[in-house]
């Protein structure tokens, strides 16, 4: 399935200009979550923390799969490195080690987002971008959030490598509790 993929990375300036398919992603990617009629997972809300994702300067990395063909979007993912006065970590329920949420610019990156829309999951595609998103980055590890009963998600992250180091709530209105995970960095990309 990645031979019929291709990836196209954009900044912060290049997400906003392809917002619409943004949600289109999301949109579809996230049906079912969108129909439990949580507030957190409307479109609107999805959209508006894109909107803040994308209008600060933090360095926003996002990667969107494409059909190699038909340039219809299938997949997406997105994050940042945490900076020095970043707001990631506040919300953590305990910290792991003292020092664990200090935060340089060049320690951590945030993996907000992934996801794929529903005719192509089950592809090898969210793997594909998360390892896109995450090559050659240059932070010593990568964090990420996961709702506890998204137990798909869970399982493909922790056969990625992935390993919980807490809970989290971020100050998002409405947001649930996660967990928080980290992937030590540089990813193996030898699978």
């Amino acid at each position: 399935m990645k031979e019929n993929m291709k990836f196209k990375r954009h900044n912060a300036a290049q997400a906003r200009k392809i917002r619409e398919t943004v949600e289109l992603v999301y949109r579809d990617a996230y049906a079912a979550a969108i129909a439990s009629a949580d507030p957190f997972d409307s479109p609107e809300s999805f959209m508006e923390r894109f909107d803040a994702y994308t209008a600060s300067d933090r360095g926003l990395d996002l990667v969107m799969a494409y059909h190699a063909s038909t340039e219809e979007p299938i997949g997406q993912t997105w994050g940042w490195p945490l900076g020095p006065e970043t707001a990631w970590w506040r919300g953590l329920i305990s910290e792991p080690e003292p020092g664990f949420t200090v935060e340089t610019g060049h320690r951590t990156f945030a993996l907000s987002e992934i996801m794929v829309r529903q005719e192509w999951t089950g592809h090898g595609i969210a793997h594909a971008l998360h390892d896109d998103l995450l090559k050659g980055r240059t932070e010593q590890r990568a964090t990420l959030l996961v709702e506890a009963d998204n137990h798909t998600a869970y399982r493909a992250y922790s056969a990625w490598g992935w390993e919980k180091v807490g809970q989290l709530r971020p100050a998002w209105p409405e947001a649930p509790l996660f967990d928080a995970l980290i992937l030590p960095l540089p990813i193996d990309l030898g699978h």
